[in-house]
């Protein structure tokens, strides 16, 4: 049978060995299973190559950080992914907290190089649904304007989203990012795509990872992200992370130099909205 062909229950059986009673299908992905002895389980179908062992290999390296909780892997192949379920609640004060302190130590379990991939890992992984290359480098600003900056905003000009004179702003960042990059900080290990929808705030009070686009970066740039997007309890997640490891002085100047990556992946994924957004940070960046 071609797997692409199967249903969930029939990925969920093969995958675990475990029989299927029912599927909640919702328009999209990932699809909630439920196994005969109850337990709800989590099947998520990856259509671009390489797509699911990048995801495999990002939860399995960030949970092995012993810091933030990600669901547990109970399955996959080259196209499929059987997670288990988290059961979420809501934001508290001290749930933040927690957070804060274990995604400082996630950072601190830190990566070989910046661009490095998981273990196991693809070197050509994915940001959403946008090709992300992990390429090692040593030097973090020459890294992050090379495979993290101008390969999408030159894909955001080549579309059409960005005219070449706006894409003149963002490359003049990039050429001055050894003067705005900040002090020199080793590589962290980085959820990389840390915005609020990936962030599940569990009922058992813990927060849970899903989603990354991991790899070894700079720490601000998922502080960045966080921001971004509105994470709940932002200044209580911050409180928790600077009782372990403070950010280095004038981060917050910094974080629309880290939010330009973000901003332009959305540029190419999602249009001009996106673009202004990026341009601002651009901006802000050269203006800080």
């Amino acid at each position: 049978m071609d797997n692409r062909e199967e249903g969930p229950g029939q990925v969920v059986s093969r995958l675990t060995g475990r029989r299927a009673t029912s599927a909640r299908v919702p328009s999209g992905s990932p699809v909630e299973v439920t196994l005969d002895d109850g337990t709800a389980v989590m099947v998520k179908r990856g259509d671009a190559p390489g797509a699911v062992r990048a995801e495999v290999a990002g939860l399995r390296w960030l949970g092995e950080a012993g810091a933030v909780r990600v669901p547990a892997v109970l399955g996959h192949d080259e196209r499929w992914m059987v997670t288990e379920r988290v059961t979420t609640g809501h934001a508290g004060p001290e749930a933040a907290l927690r957070f804060g302190r274990a995604l400082a130590a996630l950072h601190s379990a830190g990566a070989p190089a910046f661009g490095a991939p998981p273990p196991d890992g693809p070197e050509e992984a994915y940001i959403g649904l946008a090709p992300m290359r992990n390429a090692p480098g040593t030097d973090w600003p020459a890294w992050y304007a090379g495979q993290r900056v101008l390969p999408y905003l030159r894909a955001a000009v080549d579309a059409g989203t960005l005219r070449p004179a706006e894409a003149a702003v963002v490359e003049r960042v990039c050429e001055r990012l050894p003067d705005l990059a900040g002090p020199a900080e080793p590589p962290a290990r980085l959820h990389g795509d840390l915005w609020n929808g990936n962030v599940l705030w569990g009922a058992d009070g813990e927060v849970r990872l899903i989603d990354p686009a991991a790899h070894g970066g700079h720490r601000e740039t998922d502080l960045a992200m966080l921001r971004l997007f509105g994470c709940p309890r932002l200044d209580r997640v911050l409180a928790g992370y600077r009782e372990v490891a403070p950010p280095a002085d004038g981060w917050r100047e910094r974080v629309g130099l880290h939010q330009l990556f973000p901003l332009l992946v959305h540029t190419v994924l999602f249009g001009r909205g996106y673009a202004e957004q990026a341009l601002a940070a651009a901006r802000g960046a050269l203006a800080a």
